[in-house]
C-alpha cells in the first residue's frame, strides 16, 4: 500500500458524513489532455490499455499523482463489456462507439448472450486489484446505464436525435423491454465484480438519457434503474447516478435507492435542492469553462462550492468530463483552490 494516509474524504461526503474538505474528482481525468496519456495511446488503442492491466493502472493513477484528486475512477469505457454479449464494437478516434451489428429487432435482443466478468473481463477485475494496493484514495467502478448502452447498439454509434432508440422503443416495446432486462442484468453483475475485486464506489453514466421526456423515463428506463440500484443497495459502495440534459428527470432520480446524483452543468445546486432533491449532489463546472482564464473558473467554482457547502452531502465535479484542450496546470491549480477554500470555509 502507499506510504500516504488513506483519504476517505470522498466516500465521506458520498454518505453524508463529516469530512475535512470538499471532495473533488473530473469526469474524464484520465485522458488526452495529459501529455503522459497521449504518448501512451501512440502505443495503444484504448481497448487495448485496458485489456493490459499495469498500463490501466497507470492510466488510471496519473491523475491522482498530478493533481492530488480526492478520487479516481477506473480507466474503461462503458462498452467494455459488451463484446461479451456478443456485440461487435470498436471505439473510433472522435466518433466514438460504433456498432458494426446494430440491433433492429426482438430476435437480435435474444441473441445477446450474459457477461461471466471472471472470464470474460478478467483484466478490468485485475486493474481493480492492482490500483488498491496503489491507490491512497477511492476507487470509483462505473458502467453504462441499459439506455445508454441500448442507444448505441441500436443507432450504431453516437446519435444527435436518439430517432431509432425512441422508433424502437414505442414501435417495439416488448423488445425495449427485453433489451432493458439483459443490459440491467449485466450492469449488476458487471457492477458486482468490480464491487467485489475492491471498487469502492461505483457510477452509473446514463450519459444520454436528457434526451427522453419524464414519462418515456417512467414507462421505459425507470424500473431496470430501480432494478439495478436495489440489487445493489446490500453492497458497501456508495452508489452515484449521472446523466447529461437530465434535469427534468431529478426528482425520478431521487427516488432510486442510490446515495449521489450528479449534475450536469445545466442545473445548479440549489435549483436542484430546491426540487427536492435530498441526496448527495455532485458536480457541476462547465468544462468549457477550463478554457478560460483563472479569474472567470474561480469566481464560478466559488459559486458551486457556496451552494455546495449548505450542505455537509456535496463533492466537486465538472458538469461532464475534462476537454482534450486543457491545460493540466488548470486542473492542478482548481483541485488546489477546492481543497484550500472549502477547508476554511
Amino acid at each position: 500500500m502507499s506510504a500516504k494516509p488513506f483519504n476517505d474524504n470522498f466516500l465521506k461526503a458520498c454518505r453524508g458524513e463529516e469530512h475535512n474538505h470538499v471532495p473533488v474528482w473530473y469526469m474524464r481525468q484520465a485522458g488526452r489532455y495529459q501529455p503522459e496519456y497521449r504518448k501512451i495511446r501512440e502505443k495503444y488503442s484504448l481497448f487495448e490499455i485496458t485489456h493490459r492491466p499495469e498500463v490501466c493502472a497507470e492510466v488510471t493513477m496519473l491523475p491522482i499523482q498530478q493533481l492530488d484528486v480526492d478520487a479516481a475512477i477506473l480507466f474503461a469505457d462503458i462498452m467494455t463489456p459488451m463484446p461479451a454479449l456478443g456485440i461487435d464494437v470498436e471505439i473510433k478516434s472522435s466518433i466514438g462507439p460504433v456498432i458494426a451489428n446494430p440491433i433492429t429487432s426482438k430476435a437480435d435482443v435474444e441473441k445477446l448472450g450474459t457477461l461471466d466478468p471472471d472470464a470474460d473481463v478478467p483484466y478490468i477485475l485485475d486493474t481493480i486489484k492492482l490500483l488498491r494496493e496503489q491507490l491512497h484514495v477511492p476507487l470509483i467502478g462505473f458502467a453504462g446505464a441499459p439506455f445508454t448502452l441500448a442507444s448505441y447498439l441500436l443507432e450504431g454509434g453516437p446519435s444527435r436525435n436518439y430517432y431509432k432508440t425512441k422508433a424502437f422503443m414505442h414501435a417495439q416495446p416488448e423488445a425495449w423491454h427485453l433489451l432493458m432486462d439483459k443490459l440491467g442484468e449485466m450492469t449488476i453483475t458487471y457492477l458486482k465484480a468490480q464491487i467485489k475485486a475492491g471498487a469502492q464506489a461505483i457510477q452509473v453514466f446514463d450519459s444520454w438519457v436528457g434526451a427522453l421526456n419524464a414519462q418515456d423515463y417512467q414507462t421505459f428506463v425507470a424500473p431496470v434503474m430501480n432494478k439495478i440500484f436495489s440489487a445493489l443497495q446490500d453492497e458497501d459502495a456508495p452508489k452515484i447516478m449521472f446523466g447529461v440534459g437530465a434535469s427534468h428527470l431529478l426528482t425520478e432520480w431521487n427516488r432510486l435507492p442510490l446515495d449521489v446524483i450528479g449534475l450536469d452543468w445545466r442545473t445548479s445546486i440549489q435549483s436542484a435542492r430546491e426540487q427536492g432533491v435530498t441526496r448527495t449532489v455532485q458536480g457541476n463546472l462547465d468544462p468549457g469553462l477550463l478554457l478560460a482564464d483563472w479569474a472567470q473558473i474561480e469566481q464560478k467554482t466559488k459559486e458551486i462550492l457556496d451552494q455546495g457547502m449548505e450542505n455537509p452531502n456535496f463533492i466537486f465535479n465538472l458538469g461532464h468530463g475534462v476537454y482534450p484542450q486543457v491545460q493540466v496546470e488548470t486542473l492542478q491549480r482548481l483541485t488546489a483552490f477546492i481543497h484550500e477554500y472549502s477547508a476554511k470555509n
